[in-house]
């Protein structure tokens, strides 16, 4: 069954008009109040006054304190030519560019709820540079909208808005931020598409034809190498752990290449088990049920690099994925195998389901001798990040403590919990091994430093972050701009930290 809706970027239309709040005929006008009543001005007054006071009423009948993240939805009983009015909370001044996205993707939630079609807002507030604000507001829009419908019978059947318009001219500000919140939410559109997408479609070689189709139509470079070609090249961790399902693995490597001269080198790798049964130690229930997520490093990469592609970067920027399917089989790597990575350093294989640090590392070898200058992996890697830092939150891992803090400081600005975790030497004896230069498991205890200890062996000296996304890649419950099912998380934080660079 081959993937039906992977990729697919936002179909909202996004527009500009120069109608005003009180004379646009709509199904749903959004209005930012903000906490108290001392900045009732511009179209929120406008709006007020034409309603003889009604809306402020109505707020405080409800008790609307104006945080960001709540709104009410009023209809207007067709004393404006909008159907009803959503207002949504955000302050009049200091707001940041998370305080925007979430404030627009909770006001179109609640109007794609209410069953509006045309939705429009003023100009959105936020913060003071014009290019951001927009950009926050479309990027809130865009992602509190998705919906991954590709296997529902009434997939055809679109419970969503269809047009979002901005009531205001259209300076070249507000273009520029229009665009670039489009590409951060195809991106990420893109990444939870692949997520969401179950194991019987997304495995490594239709993961491979997502990616070269996403290259293709967004003119970046790309290579893969198959099984046999790994084998050659001796990137023997991504072949074994692959050795065991029908689906052999795959090694693809993305290039953006800007326009201009490139200021450095950069590579994204991502871990792209596309589905992970634990193998020989096999996962029980209650574990097992959600490993088609075990992927989503890699849909965080390819996601990035499609965001990439529509913006204006000065680096080169490569998208690497080791992508297998691990499973248990009669040819599948066993506990106690020793395996031969990339660089030539061996493993003895303690547990098959601490696989993805194995492909990882062939990864990172295989990037740095590309010539990368900085290298940030992506993997959904341990079960004890989530112990230490919950499901929702990012371990950062690092051999370069200024890296890592510009890393955490972009996640941070993602609206993302990052935290900068400790690489201690002291657990390295956790992951030696008495037969191999190191083993794949170094137990419970601090397993998700001993697993970042591990991949620091295969770094080639180059500078490297590893975000441990396990558990954030998937939200249970909706939140402001992230539908439950897939976060696509990692998307925004990566793009961040090429802006925040491109600015030193």
């Amino acid at each position: 069954m081959p993937a039906r809706t992977t990729g697919q970027p936002p179909t909202i239309k996004l527009a500009f008009s120069s109608d005003s709040p009180t004379s646009a005929t709509l199904d749903a006008l959004v209005l930012a109040v903000p906490p108290g009543d001392d900045a009732w001005q511009g179209s929120l007054a406008d709006v007020d006054s034409a309603l003889d006071g009604a809306l402020r009423q109505a707020l405080n009948d409800a008790s609307f304190d104006g945080k960001v993240g709540s709104t009410l939805t009023i209809p207007t009983l067709g004393r404006l030519p909008a159907k009803r009015i959503v207002v949504t909370g955000l302050p009049a001044t200091g707001a940041g560019t998370v305080d925007t996205r979430r404030a627009y993707g909770a006001a179109v939630a609640a109007a794609a709820k209410a069953g509006a079609k045309n939705v429009a807002a003023p100009a959105p507030g936020g913060p003071d540079d014009e290019v951001a604000r927009y950009r926050a507001a479309v990027e809130g829009v865009l992602l509190a909208s998705y919906d991954f419908r590709g296997y529902k019978a009434s997939r055809g059947e679109d419970s969503g808005i269809d047009s979002w318009t901005f009531l205001t001219a259209e300076t070249d500000a507000a273009r520029k931020g229009v665009a670039e919140g489009f590409a951060v939410a195809s991106g990420i559109y893109l990444a939870r598409d692949l997520v969401a997408e179950p194991g019987q479609t997304i495995y490594p070689e239709t993961l491979a034809a997502a990616a070269k189709q996403m290259a293709t139509d967004n003119e970046l470079d790309y290579r893969e190498y198959d099984e046999k070609q790994l084998a050659e090249m001796g990137a023997n961790a991504i072949v074994d752990v692959g050795k065991g399902s029908v689906h052999p693995p795959r090694l693809l490597h993305l290039t953006y290449t800007p326009t201009g001269e490139s200021k450095g080198t950069i590579a994204f790798v991502g871990k792209g088990i596309t589905f992970d049964t634990g193998g020989m130690n096999l996962k029980p229930t209650g574990g097992i049920e959600t490993m088609k997520t075990d992927m989503a490093g890699s849909a965080a990469v390819l996601g990035a690099m499609r965001a990439v592609a529509g913006l204006d970067l000065p680096f080169t920027v490569y998208g690497i994925i080791a992508s297998a399917e691990n499973m248990p089989s009669g040819t599948a790597f066993r506990p106690g195998d020793v395996l031969t990575a990339l660089n030539g350093k061996t493993i003895e294989i303690i547990s098959t389901d601490a696989e993805g640090r194995l492909v990882l590392a062939d990864a990172l070898v295989y990037a740095a001798r590309e010539g990368a200058d900085e290298m940030i992996d992506l993997a959904t890697l341990t079960g004890a990040k989530m112990i230490a830092l919950g499901a929702e939150s990012v371990a950062v891992f690092s051999n370069d403590d200024d890296f890592a803090a510009r890393v955490v400081e972009a996640g941070t600005e993602a609206g993302d919990l990052f935290w900068h975790m400790p690489l201690w030497d002291a657990l390295k004896k956790q992951i030696k091994s008495d037969i191999a230069d190191m083993k794949n498991s170094g137990g419970r205890g601090g397993g998700a430093i001993t697993a970042a200890l591990l991949l620091a062996e295969f770094t080639e000296g180059k500078p490297w972050v590893h975000l441990d996304i396990a558990g954030a890649a998937w939200a249970d419950s909706a939140r402001d701009d992230t539908p439950k099912g897939p976060t696509g998380i990692g998307v925004r934080a990566l793009v961040n930290y090429l802006e925040a660079k491109a600015r030193q």
